[in-house]
């Protein structure tokens, strides 16, 4: 029996907190495209993010830096396009929220007008209070972002684990109860001890999603590229591969190769 479109549950902010609240754990992954989106959604992905990370996986950038707004409006309406369940957040790209409240929203307001996203993400904490109030009062949901911010990544020079010592941990637990306080639907924390994630996720009334967090918070996001096995060279500590779509796609398309080659393909079954 076929589901009807319009029977279908959407998950909403609601629904996560719900979620939180009876111990259900979260799953979040990140998309770029229709075609993704559709298999994600369909295979039952609570929350998709359309990450600044597509920067990286699908335009070859080192940095999640050189994106823009334009760019992460045409991924987004992609995945919009695919999905029938989750529920789909959109980072806002760099330079297009910080020291300026006017130009977070007017950023958002084009992501939620032009692509039919649900809600939007953005990196920091108290430093970008008026960026995260200022969306927020225009109705948007807001994911913040805190631990290791890849946008920041020049500040830091490095990509090891973030809030080690206990300065900087506690700024991020600050940080995470002021962003709750503003608003926020949900956190995400990346690559930070997972004690502190912890404590973090049992502190704060809204969802904790971790990438690198350690097990105790209330979901987990990954990159769809990483945990599929399409990229090769990324292996940190906290990512399981859940495929080998890297030798799989390059055993296909040698196939393919070969075939042409030796003339086998088309046969006289694929002609007309």
């Amino acid at each position: 029996m076929s589901v009807h479109k319009n029977d279908i549950k959407k998950v909403t902010t609601h629904q996560l907190q719900n979620m939180k609240e009876r111990g259900e754990k979260i799953s979040m992954l990140t998309a770029y495209d229709y075609s993704m989106a559709t298999i994600l959604d369909a295979a039952g992905v609570d929350v998709l993010l359309v990450g600044d990370s597509a920067s990286n996986v699908m335009a070859g950038h080192e940095t999640t830096l050189p994106i823009t707004l334009d760019q992460m409006i045409y991924h987004a309406s992609s995945v919009i396009r695919g999905v029938q369940r989750a529920f789909v957040v959109v980072d806002l790209p760099f330079g297009s929220y910080q020291g300026n409240s006017s130009e977070a929203l007017r950023s958002t307001i084009r992501i939620m007008k032009e692509s039919g996203a649900h809600g939007v993400k953005i990196e920091g904490g108290a430093e970008i209070k008026e960026s995260v109030t200022r969306i927020l009062s225009a109705g948007v949901p807001v994911m913040g972002h805190l631990g290791l911010t890849p946008q920041s990544i020049y500040k830091f020079g490095t990509y090891t684990v973030r809030a080690k010592e206990e300065a900087e941990a506690q700024k991020l637990i600050d940080d995470a109860l002021l962003l709750q306080e503003l608003g926020c639907f949900a956190i995400v924390l990346e690559k930070i001890p997972s004690e502190l994630a912890k404590k973090v996720a049992e502190k704060l009334q809204i969802p904790i999603i971790g990438i690198g967090a350690g097990p105790h918070v209330d979901g987990q996001v990954l990159v769809v590229h990483d945990m599929l096995g399409i990229n090769k060279e990324f292996k940190p500590r906290f990512l399981r591969r859940y495929a080998d779509l890297h030798t799989i796609m390059t055993d296909a398309v040698q196939n393919y190769v070969k075939d042409v080659k030796s003339k086998d393909f088309p046969n006289e079954k694929e002609a007309y």
